[in-house]
């Protein structure tokens, strides 16, 4: 328990910086017109892009015994994966509704 409180201690600022941002992602999607999502749906698809590409590297650079980087970066990689073929979906389904019906 020692440890945990200790490496929190030394990780304080980057808890605080995720928060905020997780507070400041959340208020600017909000606030994002309808007509936008299209668009911001696609730049969504490329930002989990880069973070199953960043979380490839590090599981090809992590020690072969360290096993809570590898289970991270599984983990980055499948919650990339899910994000970018939802994204997709959603998109597609959004591009369906602006189509002319025959």
């Amino acid at each position: 328990m020692k440890s945990i409180f200790d490496w929190l201690s030394a990780n304080e600022q980057m808890i605080y910086i995720i928060i905020l941002v997780i507070f400041l992602g959340f208020i600017v999607i909000s606030r994002v017109p309808t007509v936008l999502h299209t668009p911001l749906m696609s730049h969504a698809n490329a930002i989990s892009g880069v973070v199953i590409i960043g979380a490839i590297i590090v599981m090809g650079r992590a020690d072969s015994n360290n096993y809570g980087a590898l289970i991270l970066g599984l983990l980055a990689v499948i919650a990339g994966a899910i994000n970018v073929v939802g994204g997709f979906v959603v998109t597609d389904r959004m591009m369906e509704m602006f189509k002319k019906k025959k």
